[in-house]
């Protein structure tokens, strides 16, 4: 069951992709054959975009597929200081994903109370804060836990 759930946010990314590729296709195609570009594709793709990073940032944070600069990796291998360095990482770094689900969270609340929406296609613009907000609640909760795996129960490092 946790392996279908962990596949969601990956298809779901991967939906929004494929939409967005069609859609700048058939944008670049009407723009240069009939001079109709789409004008909804601004703001579709801002939206796409949003969901293609938010979705799979829980995964991508805690597997350990993010960018990472190994420079001091060396040093405590040698001290053998991985799995703790490692683990306060993740606490540290799931901690401070408090303070921007807060600052989304009241955007996007900001956004609801004033009845914002989208230029063309008049979409609630709070759906997408809360969305982010929910991805990066679900990031957070994901890598305490992995922090908290590390250094109670010494998980890979």
């Amino acid at each position: 069951m946790l392996r279908i759930l962990l596949h969601i946010p990956v298809v779901t990314a991967a939906a929004a992709l494929f939409l967005l590729m069609v859609m700048t296709f058939s944008d670049v195609m009407l723009r240069s054959m009939a001079n109709a570009p789409i004008e909804q594709a601004t703001e579709l793709t801002r939206i796409f975009m949003a969901i293609i990073v938010f979705s799979v940032m829980p995964i991508v944070s805690t597997s350990g597929a993010h960018i990472a600069v190994d420079l001091t990796d060396g040093l405590f291998e040698r001290a053998a200081l991985t799995r703790l360095r490692d683990g306060l990482l993740f606490l540290i770094c799931g901690a401070l994903l408090f303070w921007p689900l807060q600052r989304v969270w009241v955007l996007a609340e900001r956004a609801r109370d004033f009845g914002d929406v989208t230029e063309y296609l008049s979409i609630p613009q709070f759906l997408v804060g809360w969305f982010i907000a929910g991805s990066l609640a679900i990031t957070m909760i994901a890598m305490i836990g992995v922090g908290l795996t590390l250094l109670v129960r010494g998980g890979k490092s």
